[in-house]
């Protein structure tokens, strides 16, 4: 079956095309500037030196996803001969609320669901049921599967999930810890196992999704029993832009020092704050990173600062497993920066995570990283978040024939 992988966002959409017989990277690309002047998809076939960009007016979701369909089916470009080839499309849902533990066959009542969980996530699922109600205007009898961020975490117990608020607002509002990243948290554990050749059911997993969304999770029995982001991606880490873990009584008291809404205070904490907040430079580690060798003290700061709150996370989780198997740095700082992971396992060495320097030298790719007397085994594992997506889709398909 060839599956279209759709993670759609406000004003941008990024797509691949898969052909799940043998799990094979067909086509991926990228429309930005939806609905503003200047609109423009970028398409990649894969296996050839092809990279087509065209810019062409698409006020809305709707013509996007004509753009990225003319683009798959494209003579020249396309991996199609056309869309009786197409079996399902996957679409990234960003909040399944307590509803959806798993991903699920899209129809009215499932997108009536998704709007109303859209308060808990006002800037991402209002996109993708665009997204969804866009395709299924222009692809009305192909099947349609949601797949969660969230739906993994739904096996937290409920002391990780709930909050030390009055009850009533998780009866009343769903005010609840639901962790991100689920996605890729599964993807990785997956192949942790399987590099490890040991049953997940067997095993105990810290997975780190490190990038400028960051998240670390714990992972028993295959299970997640307890993950850092909470009812938004805001609580947790500190990440490219939003503060993670502060005193909620630090809001109000800046409000009203600054004189500032509730709305500019969300404004700040999601979108100045993290690395960009500490550092003052970037949200990007590279330049945080350069400024440090530079001798850059806000700069050097900073990576401490995102270290040792990574590191806090390990070590919570490492008590609440009771021992730790693998642990499994991914995303792009996890995948791709050397000094990172080195700041963040040392000092661990009495937690069993021993880590090899040499093998660190690495990027992007899947690699054992830890040294070989290790008690824990340290893995660099690239995340797949589209090909997870394109396998659950198959499989509620299948299931739903």
């Amino acid at each position: 079956m060839k599956v279209l992988v759709i993670n759609c966002g406000s004003s941008s959409l990024k797509y691949q095309v898969l052909d799940m017989d043998g799990e094979n990277l067909l086509a991926k690309g990228l429309v930005e500037r939806i609905g503003m002047d200047g609109s423009v998809i970028t398409h990649t076939k894969i296996g050839s030196d092809d990279k087509w960009k065209n810019e062409v007016p698409m006020p809305t979701h709707k013509e996007a996803i004509e753009q990225v369909l003319n683009a798959i089916v494209d003579p020249e470009h396309g991996v199609l001969h056309d869309m009786s080839e197409l079996g399902a499309v996957g679409h990234r849902v960003v909040h399944g609320g307590e509803r959806y533990a798993n991903s699920v066959l899209i129809d009215e009542k499932v997108l009536t669901h998704l709007d109303e969980l859209s308060e808990l996530a006002p800037l991402h699922n209002p996109a993708n049921i665009l997204g969804i109600r866009a395709c299924q205007k222009l692809m009305p009898n192909t099947p349609m599967v949601a797949v969660f961020d969230t739906a993994f975490h739904q096996t937290m117990p409920a002391e990780s999930y709930i909050y030390a608020l009055p009850y009533e607002y998780y009866e009343k509002y769903g005010v609840r810890r639901y962790g991100f990243h689920g996605t890729s948290h599964k993807y990785v554990a997956d192949r942790a196992s399987k590099i490890m050749n040991v049953s997940l059911d067997d095993m105990k997993i810290i997975t780190c999704h490190l990038g400028n969304g960051a998240s670390v999770s714990a992972i028993k029995r295959g299970k997640c029993i307890d993950t850092s982001m909470g009812f938004t991606p805001l609580e947790g880490l500190v990440m490219g832009t939003r503060c993670g873990d502060i005193d909620p009584s630090i809001t109000t008291y800046i409000s009203e020092k600054e004189n500032l809404s509730a709305e500019q205070m969300n404004e700040i904490m999601n979108k100045k704050s993290g690395v960009l907040g500490i550092s003052g430079i970037s949200s990007d580690f590279r330049d945080i990173e350069a400024a440090a060798e530079e001798g850059n003290e806000r700069a050097q700061l900073t990576l401490k600062v995102f270290a040792h709150k990574v590191r806090a996370y390990i070590g919570a989780f490492i008590a609440e497993m009771n021992g730790l198997d693998a642990l499994v740095f991914t995303a792009g700082v996890g995948e791709n920066d050397i000094a990172m992971r080195d700041i963040i396992c040392n000092d661990l060495g009495n937690l069993g995570i021993k880590l090899d320097l040499v093998k660190n030298k690495i990027r992007g790719r899947e690699a054992i990283i830890s040294r070989d007397d290790s008690p824990v085994t340290i893995m660099l594992i690239p995340t797949n978040e589209e090909l997870m997506i394109a396998r659950d889709t198959v499989d509620i398909v299948e299931k739903n024939r």
